[in-house]
């Protein structure tokens, strides 16, 4: 069974952003995970385990356009390769499978699929910070 894990928006600065989220929600950094282009930060707070991604693009400094801007939804699986045959089965039509593994340490495996509004879904195979 699927199980939501997180949520992603990108913004412009970290400190503000960071900020807003823990005077408005109490959400907190709960992971940190830094790259050449762009930074990855998880907020969360004790009520769930479901996060906010904060995604800092190195270099962007205009606003992002809210009506095109990316974004999308997480849900993680116990077995990815399983639940992506299972979506294609379906007619689902899942991108490919990925495997995230920048300086050759694997950080995460996973696909999107489009929802019928074209909204994308991220499945995410369980492990290490994706429970």
């Amino acid at each position: 069974m699927a199980k939501q894990i997180h949520s992603m928006i990108r913004v412009i600065d970290e400190a503000r952003a960071v900020q807003f989220y823990d005077t408005a929600f109490g959400l907190r950094i709960v992971d940190r995970l830094d790259f050449p282009d762009f930074t990855l930060v998880y907020l969360c707070n004790s009520e769930t385990e479901f996060e906010l991604e904060l995604t800092i693009n190195k270099g962007t400094t205009e606003a992002y356009d809210l009506g095109n801007g990316y974004g999308h939804l997480a849900v993680s699986v116990d077995d990815l390769d399983a639940e992506h045959a299972r979506f294609e089965a379906a007619g689902l039509n899942p991108r490919n499978l990925v495997e995230f593994a920048p300086a050759g340490k694997t950080i995460a495996r996973f696909f999107f699929v489009a929802d019928p509004d074209g909204y994308q879904i991220e499945v995410l195979e369980r492990g290490g910070r994706f429970k």
